[in-house]
């Protein structure tokens, strides 16, 4: 189905049941089990601008209208790039012309609250919410986004070619070159940066976290990637490199591309590929990664949600309509259904858990951890992700040495700010 026709037909439903699956988020009913008594302050009149992307805008203009039904505040949506949402938000919040609002993912939360851009949400009982959707949201203890949704990849199998998931990435290989596939098992990377996200879950298995984790989450100020585990894994990327295994010259492109024609047992993806899958006609079962270093394989979670402004006029308004609105589980439902994305909600969550894929990759981002949202991580790419590729790539002679050369200089970056 097109997107244009996905989105056509979400409005008609949406606008025949707008009053029904958004009853529980005005005024005359019960409050929503995840509001608080702060965002049940009558909201101010007025208007307040969110921005959106062109995909859950549909679902948010329905959302709108109902909100003006219920508060008699306008809410001006404004469809943006999703990806330069956040550099456009911090240039614009200080000026005081920016949005109220605005949808986001969450790994820039750290950048936004250290530049002062953001304010902090209450969002009352956050059980209502995946455990990890509000992880990815808080800094220092506050929570500063209203999250809807997650996503993260998972090991993803052609089951013409391999019946059962593999338990470890050997046992996967070895699955693959018995299946008859063309390619035992793809990931796509690049050529001068390999693709740190991706190959995470298998450095994770090697007990070599970005940063030292803790009961809070990472810790940005002690690089835990170093040491005897990583150089394990420095070493293991050099053997996969050589045995195939991981090619930097099959790009995310041409990785989904092979698998759609059939030619690969195995592929590291995430939900934004399936759709390609099922119109392939390509027969699937998506699992846990699997481990190569002996312990869990864990996948880094994107977590999708809205800002707050720290400079919005409207602050009450502004909250009402994150929290009790975008926050309900008909809301994120919706939400989910152009997003095809497990909903952070924990009631919309169960809804979604129909659909085999959302419970699968749910399944397996409920035990991941969260993408690092401290304004460190932007020290952290290129070093680690060239150090990944020159040592995939056999351009370094002593993998262990190009390893602790790219955390050092990590290190470095971090203390001086």
């Amino acid at each position: 189905m097109s997107d244009i026709t996905r989105r056509s037909m979400l409005l008609g439903s949406l606008g025949a049941a707008a009053v029904g699956l958004l009853s529980a988020c005005g005024g005359n009913d019960e409050p929503a089990a995840n509001s608080s008594a702060s965002s049940q302050a009558p909201a101010a009149a007025g208007s307040i601008l969110v921005w959106t992307d062109s995909n859950r805008e549909p679902v948010l203009r329905t959302v709108a209208e109902q909100f003006k039904k219920d508060t008699g505040v306008t809410v001006k949506l404004a469809v943006k790039d999703f990806a330069k949402i956040p550099d456009d938000f911090i240039t614009q919040v200080p000026t005081g012309k920016g949005p109220d609002a605005v949808i986001t993912a969450h790994d820039s939360t750290g950048r936004m609250v250290q530049n002062g851009v953001v304010a902090p949400l209450e969002l009352g009982d956050t059980s209502a919410y995946q455990d990890v959707a509000i992880e990815a949201f808080t800094v220092d203890g506050k929570i500063y986004g209203v999250p809807y949704a997650t996503e993260n990849i998972a090991l993803v199998r052609n089951t013409k070619f391999v019946k059962d998931a593999p338990k470890t990435f050997d046992e996967m290989i070895d699955m693959g070159k018995k299946s008859g596939a063309k390619y035992p098992f793809l990931v796509g990377l690049d050529p001068k940066q390999s693709d740190p996200y991706h190959l995470y879950p298998f450095q994770a298995s090697f007990g070599a976290p970005v940063f030292e984790l803790t009961d809070n989450g990472f810790d940005s100020s002690k690089v835990a990637m170093g040491g005897t585990n990583g150089e394990k894994f420095a070493v293991w990327l050099a053997e996969q490199g050589k045995a195939k295994n991981l090619n930097l010259n099959v790009s995310q492109d041409i990785s989904k591309d092979l698998f759609g024609k059939g030619q690969a047992a195995f592929i590291l993806t995430g939900p934004w590929s399936l759709d390609g899958f099922k119109k392939a006609g390509i027969t699937y079962e998506i699992s846990e990664v699997p481990s190569a270093g002996g312990q869990p394989a864990t996948p880094l979670v994107g977590v999708q949600g809205f800002w707050m402004s720290a400079k919005t006029k409207n602050a009450v308004a502004t909250q009402k309509f994150l929290v009790e609105y975008i926050g309900n589980p008909d809301v994120q439902t919706e939400l989910y259904k152009v997003g095809n994305r497990p909903p952070a909600n924990k009631e919309a969550f169960e809804k979604a858990k129909s659909d085999k894929d959302v419970a699968a990759f749910g399944a397996v981002g409920q035990k991941a951890i969260p993408m690092p949202n401290i304004p460190a991580m932007g020290s952290v790419w290129t070093d680690w992700g060239v150090a990944q590729a020159e040592i995939i790539n056999g351009k370094a002679s002593d993998p262990k040495a190009t390893w602790n050369k790219a955390v050092n200089s990590i290190n470095d970056k971090i203390k001086k700010g």
